[in-house]
């Protein structure tokens, strides 16, 4: 039984909500935050992005960031460009974007639920992204960005969420992305708890490190160090807690499987790991077929179109290496990786090679080869299905890094989740 909870969301006034609204943390470099921020003091990259507001070139992961989101966050609050909700409730946000709409639920889950497993994940999270999470709730307290969840559609939710959009919207504003957004406050958040109570599960979408943060931060505590700096520990024990606590729970956006839409999550290696270009094609032959193609964009699974030294090649994988029958060795990112990552260009854990980077489909195969260059490889990946997705996540397996790219993003500010009472996170 799913148990999710509404709580007092902090929203910016209709008039405001435009301005305050920002991409997410995590789909931007510091410059290219700084750029969006110019000129909007009410961005909210200002609370997920701080570094925007100190020096060209400090570390991201310095004390000072971290006491930068939270005093930027309480100005917010200060300002009026956040406001929080008279009594706790459950919302709907709408985004449309080129024609198709996804409505998802506005609540809270339970981290215990989390740990069970009825929140079900697919991938492993790098140690240095959630590390930086954690540290950014237990300084400001607050859960700035929700977790993108799904479930399989159910009837019942579907019902609510239409008659509730039937009542005008808090707000409604179209970015300048051209994705429009709108958000309504449920009339029964009672209604949704009931409702969702009947799903078997939740799984997450988009937002791995954020879910593991959430888990993390009622048992972590913000020490100094001898050097006057601050870390993080972690105790073995979870603190004095009934698990009902605000800080117990995190925030989420649940959509329904069907309105997800997936884009490909593509990759760059930094070096072609000393071998030539003939080299590696000869090596790439080994595990399919190799020809050359104008189209960067691949057609099907079981392919991947692979940029080198300026031209595109179309890469096969050998139908007789490939197992369908096994929900995460079959998708296109884990052959990529046992097949060529590891055994030819030496990525033996994507998660913490610093080689390697990842493009969101977004981005286009032009970023593919800016990043690869005149020394790197990049690969163009076919986008996994929401059916592989769910299907890895059921079996209780894992896929490997940045396997999904979701699109459209939510966007950040539009309410965020206060929590209080922890010996971490206190208010």
């Amino acid at each position: 039984m799913i148990r999710i909870h509404p709580f007092p969301a902090e929203i910016p006034p209709a008039e405001h909500a435009a301005r305050v609204a920002s991409v997410p943390y995590d789909v931007v470099s510091t410059q290219e935050a700084r750029e969006l921020a110019e000129g909007n003091e009410a961005s909210f990259l200002h609370v997920v992005r701080p570094e925007i507001d100190l020096a060209e070139g400090v570390d991201p992961y310095c004390d000072a960031v971290y006491g930068r989101a939270a005093s930027n966050l309480e100005a917010f609050r200060q300002q009026g460009l956040l406001n929080a909700d008279e009594a706790p409730g459950i919302y709907l946000y709408k985004l449309t974007w080129r024609g198709r709409a996804q409505i998802g639920v506005v609540c809270c889950c339970e981290v215990g639920q989390y740990r069970e497993g009825l929140i079900k994940r697919h991938e492993f999270t790098r140690p240095d992204k959630e590390n930086d999470r954690v540290r950014h709730l237990v300084e400001t307290g607050t859960h700035a960005e929700g977790v993108i969840l799904t479930f399989h559609d159910a009837t019942s939710i579907d019902e609510l969420m239409a008659e509730d959009m039937t009542s005008p919207p808090l707000f409604e504003f179209t970015a300048d992305d051209g994705v429009e957004h709108a958000l309504w406050r449920a009339s029964d958040p009672e209604a949704y708890v009931s409702a969702f109570a009947s799903l078997g599960a939740l799984y997450i979408a988009d937002g791995h490190h954020r879910s593991a943060a959430a888990e993390r931060a009622p048992r972590t505590e913000l020490r100094t160090t001898g050097d006057g700096s601050m870390s993080l520990e972690t105790l073995e024990q979870d603190l004095d807690h009934d698990g009902n606590e605000e800080f117990n729970r995190f925030m989420a956006v649940c959509f329904p499987a069907s309105q997800l839409e997936i884009l490909p999550y593509n990759r760059v290696v930094q070096d072609r790991a000393g071998l030539t270009t003939e080299a590696f094609l000869e090596r790439l032959a080994e595990v399919g077929t190799v020809e050359p193609v104008t189209d960067p964009v691949p057609e099907e699974r079981g392919e991947v179109r692979v940029h080198v030294d300026g031209s595109w090649y179309r890469l096969r994988f050998d139908p007789n290496r490939i197992d369908r029958s096994d929900p995460v060795g079959s998708l296109d990112c884990a052959l990529l990786q046992d097949l060529v990552l590891d055994p030819i260009l030496g990525i033996a854990d994507p998660r913490t090679d610093q080689r390697i980077a990842f493009v969101g489909g977004i981005r286009g195969t032009e970023e593919i080869e800016r990043r690869a260059g005149a020394e790197g490889i990049g690969f163009s990946m076919h986008p996994t299905s929401m059916g592989e997705l769910l299907d890895v996540a059921d079996a209780g397996l894992i896929m490997p890094p940045k396997s999904t790219w979701f699109e459209p993003k939510l966007r950040s500010g539009l309410f965020v989740h206060r929590f209080t009472g922890s010996r971490s996170c206190a208010s």
